[in-house]
């Protein structure tokens, strides 16, 4: 069998827990700060974990994750 190819996208905002959960980063962090008020930006800064259902679709697109 060859290699499976994994998704080029999903591999640069994705990543697997020890136990197989996906974590990625929350959008809405990057710009437009200023009007944001500082709970709401400290809460960008915390890992955010997928679904089970999403984390499957992730697991597919990253075989060998």
């Amino acid at each position: 069998m060859p290699k499976l190819k994994s998704h080029s996208g999903a591999k640069k905002r994705f990543r697997f827990t020890a136990k197989m959960k996906v974590k990625y980063k929350r959008a809405g962090a990057r710009h437009l700060l200023a009007g944001m008020s500082s709970k709401r930006g400290r809460f960008f800064r915390k890992a955010a974990y997928l679904s089970g259902a999403d984390a499957k679709v992730i697991q597919k697109m990253l075989p060998y994750g």
